[in-house]
């Protein structure tokens, strides 16, 4: 993937750092500017630690109003400007470089209103996904993209990188769960989108911005859909003698029209340490678990679960096993919310993140098995298994550079195989430097000069999140900020 290969910095910019320094605290205080080395190392890196660099600066903004002041200011002086959430990016797309300034949203942290009649919330950026539900809770409402870091990932990386969750597969991702936004543009023009409408005229721009990365604008406000909580959810573990069967049943489930609120998959290194940590009752003598969750009406339980159980007794089930109360229902999403953290205790991964068309899935489980066995190196299975979202987890050791480049390589072919047979590059987690270099491998010069084009059109000078999603070698010379 060749992530590491990143843009010298401007030695001109270094050099004003103090000035810099000065400008933001200036907007908003010396409080809230960090320039001590040590405390910008908290900023060096995001949920992809294999890479860090300390940024030049970081200034963390109360109000769009600060935002659009710091993004003129910076505009004005030619610096590179990183947006920040929470860093749980999986991708590298908070990564700083040593001449960037980190915006952090983190104090963009409220609930601005809220109308249940019209089943929308409008929320600062900084505001946690799982704290969006926790508001709307009591009235009987959720917000239905639910990353497995819905505990610490903020709404405005969920619009950067248009994060999904467990749940997407009936309710979609964040651009079917969004209606309006805040944007402020690298010039400091603050632009509003959509609204609490179901739909806007002319060219939707808020689709455009869902997904961007950061590379268009820095969100600070997201008018959110929110919906009417199910009468009632059971989940059902399903096991299976190898993770073909289990990528049969998950093709079979779909094929007969059947739509399960969840369907995620692991395999058995992912269920033996997902179930030493959260100790949920996963079975621990078989090849790859489902989890399928259905909702509604008790009777709309009973009849979805009587069908997705034949279908999975049909493609080789060993092993089912319904929750019947409240707690175990919690244990089993304990134990696959939870997964990424566990498998933290015992070894260093990289996350992928590439989506395929579902009936690919048994033969696309099987060639990723034979791609990291033929690098040596271990894998563990945990993904969306009902849209097709893989999240394979490449097994290595950060700190033995070999690895490091074997698991590199090992990632980037898994990700071609994924548009080989039909899928992208990314389902949830963006393409940030993990993936940039991969980008000739879906798209063609024509597709990515039209991009990038784009992108010039909102950021002429290309300041914003720099060195991601584009190949470095690929890009149009930018123009200098006046």
């Amino acid at each position: 993937m060749s992530s590491v290969a990143q843009p010298a910095p401007d030695p001109a910019i270094l050099e004003r750092r103090a000035e810099i320094v000065r400008g933001l605290a200036a907007i908003v205080g010396e409080r809230w500017t960090i320039a001590d080395e040590d405390e910008l190392r908290a900023y060096e890196t995001d949920a992809l630690t294999a890479y860090r660099q300390v940024p030049l600066a970081v200034a963390l903004p109360a109000t769009t109003d600060e935002v659009s002041r710091i993004l003129a200011f910076l505009n004005r002086a030619g610096v590179k400007v990183v947006g920040r959430g929470a860093g749980t990016s999986l991708a590298g797309g908070a990564l700083p470089l040593a001449d960037s300034v980190v915006v952090g949203l983190s104090r963009m942290n409220r609930v601005l209103a809220l109308d249940t009649a019209n089943r929308t919330i409008r929320v600062e950026a900084g505001i946690t996904n799982l704290a969006v539900s926790q508001a709307v809770d009591h009235l009987g409402f959720f917000y239905a993209p639910d990353p497995s870091s819905q505990l610490a990932c903020t709404i405005g990386g969920n619009v950067g990188m248009n994060s999904g969750g467990a749940h997407c597969l009936k309710y979609g991702v964040t651009t079917n769960n969004l209606l309006g936004l805040t944007v402020v543009l690298m010039d400091g023009t603050v632009i509003e989108l959509g609204g609490e409408h179901l739909d806007s005229p002319g060219y939707d721009i808020l689709g455009l911005m869902t997904g961007s990365e950061g590379q268009l604008g820095l969100v600070t406000e997201a008018t959110l859909r929110i919906l009417p909580k199910a009468e009632g959810a059971r989940p059902v573990l399903f096991g299976f003698n190898s993770s073909e069967d289990a990528g049969a049943c998950v093709a079979a489930t779909l094929a007969r029209g059947i739509l399960p609120v969840a369907i995620e998959f692991m395999d058995r290194p992912a269920i033996r340490i997902c179930e030493e940590f959260a100790h949920a009752g996963y079975p621990l003598d078989v090849e790859a678990m489902l989890i399928v969750e259905v909702e509604g009406s008790p009777e709309e339980i009973s009849d979805q679960l009587e069908r997705i159980v034949a279908v999975a007794r049909e493609t080789g089930a060993v092993h089912v096993r319904e929750a019947r109360t409240a707690a175990e229902a919690a244990a089993i999403w304990k134990g696959r919310k939870s997964a990424f953290g566990a498998m933290g205790r015992i070894s260093d991964y990289m996350c992928m993140d590439g989506t395929i068309p579902t009936g690919r899935l048994p033969e696309v489980l099987t060639r990723i098995a034979a791609i990291c066995a033929g690098y040596g190196l271990g894998v563990a299975n945990i993904f969306h298994a009902g849209d097709g979202n893989l999240h394979p987890l490449v097994l290595y050791d950060v700190n033995d550079p070999e690895q490091l480049a074997k698991a590199e390589a090992c990632g980037a072919d898994i990700l071609r195989l994924c548009v080989e047979v039909g899928g992208c590059l990314t389902g949830e987690h963006g393409v940030g430097i993990e993936k940039r270099d991969l980008m000739r491998a879906q798209f063609d010069q024509v597709d990515l000069d039209q991009q990038m084009a784009l992108k010039s059109v909102f950021d002429p000078a290309w300041l914003l999140n720099p060195a991601k999603v584009f190949p470095l070698d690929g890009r149009p010379a930018p123009a200098r900020a006046a």
